[in-house]
């Protein structure tokens, strides 16, 4: 009986539950099209790494010394190549092969790298048949003018078979004859060029050494062969098997999609949280608009229990139609994303997308139906002979009680997260924000009180009737109010901590900059490439130019941790630094290191203490701290000399020029970039271009998440046109009167409009207030990291006002007109 009940209701209020459930399937899109996009890339990658070193058995290397973070190790030292000479010699290795790898990048028709910048990376090898490319079309390249390249940068480049190419690897482009083309598969957006093993090593290792060593097996299994091939090894390498390798290769890749996918899915939960928002609200204004019609039920004999399963049985048919239609979107969404990433091929859907669709959208449609479906079944059943009969209430003192409550406890758990307690911060300031968001939404009936006042304020001053009316309307139900206003500015709120903290971003870049940057000019590479020592002496050549040094990046292990530091003419860094020396000099002669104050206090070393340092070769060196410096975020926390540097570098390679000049001028920057105009990848800068290049990347990464949390505005933005719409219906002999006492349609349909836009504006508030509030104690947490000054983009701030406004008004738009259309009779006459 109450099942049929559960399906009369579905058909007569269709268009109020599909209203709820597009907040359902817009989060659940955001959830399937995340996790279809991840299953395709898993996907992509498997096929990739099915075909690279199948026929390996066992790989020779260099021994990873030094540790460059959690997943991920330093470069180590080329294998010479009389390693691969011994291991011929050794019973049941197979065709054993030198590999050799490094960056190489072609210039496009435009002048610059094709696939050039932080994307995708841009790959120079040695040719070897039984390599993991196949060629496509040509031959093998031999001698030092001959190149491969791979199908699909050939074809950017517009280069074919016998076509000169121009190949960048750490100097000035060289012209060499394209004499095949690679199939590389699909390496979404990455670059192949190879070379003969000659060449590669001159341009890309050093001759005589290879990257790594790779080889087959004859009869004896990988483990066997590993452990006959490791007899015959120096110290320094290691021989894994094969499938260690495709592991370790495999393992760094899944570790960054499994990352890349708990970044979605974040934005997709709060998409998720949002929606529950809409939907409880939806239900409570659904439920009590049918308090009569569930209380007759009551009075004719259905249980509560029965009144309670019938409220969730709708709730579980609109989670269910939303789910299904969200996976659909997802797909769609997936897809969109795989042509952005320049993937091929199609989508791999595998059970887990559907089976958490499902679970997510019907789960969370449940749960936010409940308490209003446990609401309906305490009316008690004599309610069916009162017309002023409501849903009850709980006291807002109560609420008040356990917003405030959670609103501190997680203040609390955000403090320490930021502080660094708790053991996983990043949990603890989840959790505290959730929190906070939660009790806000409590509290947010009694703070919409005083706002709305002043809000609609304005309005009822100016627009007269419609004005006062749309003001009452809004103060009518505070929690109607606060619940619509709360999916608002929980979507607003992280929008704005985005754009405080993408603000102080730029604020103190600017400020590092200006206090800590003393050079004239700075030259830096793009993507992956370097600097040789050729490019450093033309620089020096250019007429204006008084000096120029180059500075050199690396990684050692000090006290058992990774470090990174910066290696140069110390004096040409501590002057484009502007470092300011708390004890000490400059002058670290072949077997010194400038150190921090934070260095050395955590370290305990001073002026003159003697430091083991092992460098990525695996040697270990004792550094002599000659000076300590205060803080600097331009160069870090460590410098050494340039002789320690090469002395355990296989191919120095600089990743920037500190250039000083008689005069900083447009005529010597120009004169820079006349000498620069053959090295593509290389770039000029000023403190101005220094700062724009910064603002420009914080820029793209403010933008990316804000397009990520455009979601949950969005669905919030449904969930204003739901409240408005289900608040029209419940308004209707209201409406009806309010027409017969002589209401034009036009002033009806402003008063919806102005009731909107207060509603709205009055959620970017509140979103906006916790945004700045969170946006600041992040600043304050990061400030021992660089982040030292707090900028609030107030400007950004207000147009996003204006931009709630708008949806405001964009939200009743259909509402307005559905109220404006109402027949006076009729809409009198409805009970």
């Amino acid at each position: 009986m109450m099942g049929k009940v559960t399906l009369r209701n579905l058909a007569a209020h269709k268009i109020r539950l599909v209203l709820t459930a597009v907040a359902v399937i817009l989060g659940v899109a955001f959830v399937a099209g995340t996790l279809i996009f991840t299953d395709t890339m898993n996907k992509q990658f498997d096929d990739l790494f099915s075909r690279i070193g199948t026929n390996v058995a066992v790989d020779v290397r260099a021994k990873k010394v030094v540790e460059a973070g959690d997943d991920e190790t330093a470069p180590a030292q080329p294998v010479p190549a009389s390693v691969l000479k011994a291991v011929q010699g050794v019973d049941g290795v197979k065709d054993p092969v030198g590999n050799v790898s490094g960056f190489a990048a072609v210039v496009g028709t435009n002048g610059k790298l094709v696939g050039g910048g932080n994307g995708p990376p841009q790959l120079g090898t040695n040719w070897n048949a039984s390599g993991s490319f196949d060629l496509k079309s040509g031959r093998a390249p031999q001698g030092p003018r001959e190149v491969l390249v791979d199908a699909e940068t050939a074809a950017k480049a517009r280069l074919a078979v016998g076509g000169t190419a121009r190949v960048v690897t750490s100097g000035k482009p060289q012209p060499m004859t394209v004499v095949g083309l690679i199939d590389a598969g699909d390496l979404m957006g990455a670059t192949v060029t190879a070379f003969d093993t000659p060449t590669a090593q001159r341009l890309m290792l050093k001759p005589g050494y290879f990257s790594d060593i790779e080889m087959g097996s004859s009869g004896p299994s990988e483990t066997e062969l590993r452990d006959r091939v490791s007899k015959v090894l120096p110290g320094g390498v290691e021989a894994i098997t094969g499938t260690e390798l495709r592991e370790e290769t495999k393992s760094d890749v899944a570790a960054f999609l499994n990352f890349f996918r708990v970044f979605l899915l974040v934005f997709a939960l709060i998409s998720i949280f949002v929606g529950a928002f809409i939907i409880f609200n939806t239900f409570s204004m659904l439920v009590a608009q049918r308090t009569r019609e569930l209380a007759l039920l009551r009075a004719i004999g259905a249980a509560r229990p029965q009144v309670t399963r019938a409220v969730i049985g709708e709730a579980v048919a609109v989670g269910f139609v939303g789910s299904t239609l969200g996976l659909a979107m997802g797909a769609g969404l997936a897809a969109l994303l795989k042509t952005a990433a320049n993937m091929d091929g199609g989508l791999t859907f595998t059970a887990s997308p559907v089976i958490w669709s499902y679970v997510v959208g019907i789960v969370v449609t449940v749960v936010s139906a409940y308490f209003p479906a446990r609401r309906a079944a305490k009316i008690p059943p004599v309610a069916a002979m009162r017309d002023d009969v409501a849903l009850p209430q709980r006291s807002l003192r109560i609420r008040v009680a356990l917003g405030s409550l959670l609103t501190l406890i997680g203040a609390g758990l955000i403090g320490v997260g930021l502080g660094g307690g708790g053991g996983k911060p990043v949990i603890a300031v989840g959790s505290g924000a959730f929190a906070v968001f939660i009790g806000v939404a409590m509290l947010a009936p009694v703070i919409s009180v005083p706002v709305v006042r002043v809000l609609g304020a304005p309005f009822a001053r100016l627009m007269g009737t419609p004005g006062r009316l749309a003001q009452q309307n809004a103060l009518r139900n505070p929690r109607r109010t606060a619940a619509t206003a709360a999916a608002l500015m929980i979507g607003l709120a992280l929008i704005t901590v985005v754009n405080v903290m993408g603000s102080s971003m730029r604020a103190s870049v600017d400020a590092q900059i200006d206090q800590q940057f003393g050079a004239d000019y700075l030259v830096q590479p793009s993507g992956g490439s370097g600097i040789d020592e050729g490019t450093v002496q033309r620089i020096k050549a250019t007429p204006g130019v008084v000096a120029a040094s180059a500075t050199y990046p690396g990684n050692v292990k000090i006290d058992g941790d990774k470090t990174s530091y910066m290696a140069g003419d110390v004096a040409a860094i501590a002057k484009a630094a502007r470092l300011s020396m708390v004890s000490g000099n400059t002058d670290l002669g072949p077997a010194g290191m400038l150190v921090s104050e934070k260095n050395a206090d955590d370290h305990g070393w001073k002026v003159g203490s003697s430091v083991p340092v092992q460098f990525t070769d695996g040697q270990v060196q004792r550094l002599r701290v000659a000076g300590i410096f205060t803080k600097s975020d331009l160069i870090g926390g460590t410098v050494i000399s340039v002789e320690a540097y090469r002395a355990h570098t296989a191919r120095p390679s600089a990743d920037a020029i500190v250039v000083d000049t008689a005069r900083a001028d447009a005529a010597t920057k120009a004169a820079l970039e006349t000498t620069l105009k053959d090295y593509p990848n290389l770039e000029v800068s000023d403190q101005a271009a220094l700062k724009a290049s910064a603002h420009s990347e914080v820029d793209t990464f403010v933008t990316f998440l804000s397009v990520l949390l455009a979601m949950s505005v969005i669905i919030a933005a449904v969930g204003v046109i739901n409240t408005l719409a289900l608040s029209v219906i419940e308004r209707t002999r209201e409406i009806g009167l309010l027409r017969a006492i002589g209401i034009s349609r036009r002033q009806l349909r402003r008063m919806i409009r102005l009731e909107s836009i207060v509603i709205a504006v009055f959620g970017a508030l509140l979103g906006m207030g916790i945004g700045v509030s969170f946006g600041a104690a992040l600043q304050n947490a990061l400030k021992d990291k660089g982040l030292g000054e707090l900028s609030i983009p107030v400007g950004t701030l207000v147009l996003y006002l204006v931009v709630a406004a708008v949806i405001g008004v964009f939200a009743a738009l259909w509402p307005a007109w559905r109220a404006g259309r109402m027949d006076v009779l009729k809409a009198i006459s409805t009970e």
